[in-house]
């Protein structure tokens, strides 16, 4: 069989399974869709966190991140322009570590993954442990909670050393997401997402042409993308929650706590070899 016949009937086979089986047990991606929805959580409650209580910054989303330093360098209010460069320095520094790693496991998805989330999960770790150590008003009192809101949560020092750890975390999981290249699951960005399900409903609800199996792919394919967008809209709502109404600690806490699981289950995973954790180039 060739290379290209086979990589082609390996994403059949994966467009037509079930969601559930899709996320968990995929034959192209075995866990991966499911433990990068859990990483899609994690970004949203950090980006909550950072916003809500970080001087209003974006550690994921650098987009975000150049606009809020440009209303900063204009005297917005309520804009940190050091917690910015911090982060954008901190992103560019966690991709830039992040490409090492994807070399050092280029031919094994299931390694480079592991290794990603394990970096992750130290760095977000090392976050939790320094605003801890701070003494600050965010380790104990949601920012409702303070005269002035998120600049009362954590000092100038600590803000700019939490959007920096942070950020580099979220550079890392960028970088090996973005090789993954697993459709649909970017893990921060949700535009190309958004516009696949605004492009796909002709296709759902539409005129009923089409075969059964392309029919059954194109709404496992519209699950998928919705649970993306809802993966997201949970962990900032629970982000946002906790930094609001608890503290900001917590906030990252969970985030601590949402990757300690996605690492155990990838290593999980990768106990044994399967043909997921190959790139397609790779199978034979």
């Amino acid at each position: 069989m060739s290379e290209a016949r086979h990589t082609r009937d390996m994403r059949d086979t994966s467009d037509h399974a079930g969601l559930p089986r899709s996320l968990l047990a995929d034959p192209a991606y075995g866990p991966l869709r499911g433990l990068l929805l859990t990483l899609t959580v994690v970004t949203g409650v950090v980006d909550a966190v950072s916003i809500l209580a970080l001087g209003r910054v974006f550690v994921a989303n650098m987009t975000g991140n150049v606009v809020f330093a440009a209303f900063a360098l204009v005297g917005a209010p309520g804009f940190s322009l050091s917690a910015s460069l911090f982060a954008l320095a901190g992103f560019l520094i966690g991709a830039y570590g992040g490409g090492h790693l994807i070399a050092r496991t280029a031919t094994d998805r299931g390694s480079m993954l592991r290794a990603a989330a394990v970096v992750e999960l130290v760095l977000v770790a090392v976050a939790l442990v320094v605003a801890g150590l701070s003494g600050d008003p965010g380790v104990a009192h949601g920012t409702l909670q303070l005269a002035h809101g998120e600049s009362d949560a954590f000092g100038a020092a600590v803000t700019d050393a939490l959007a920096a750890l942070l950020a580099v975390a979220l550079g890392v999981q960028n970088a090996v997401a973005r090789r993954l290249a697993v459709p649909d699951l970017t893990t921060t960005v949700l535009t190309m997402t958004l516009t696949g399900l605004g492009a796909d409903i002709l296709a759902l609800f539409g005129k009923e042409d089409g075969s059964r199996a392309a029919r059954a792919a194109a709404n496992a394919t519209f699950g998928r993308r919705l649970l993306a967008v809802a993966a997201m809209v949970i962990g900032a709502a629970g982000g946002a929650s906790l930094a609001l109404r608890v503290s900001p600690l917590s906030g990252l806490a969970l985030a601590t706590a949402l990757l300690a699981v996605a690492a155990a289950g990838i290593t999980l995973a990768t106990r044994r070899p399967a043909g997921w954790r190959q790139f397609p180039a790779q199978r034979r």
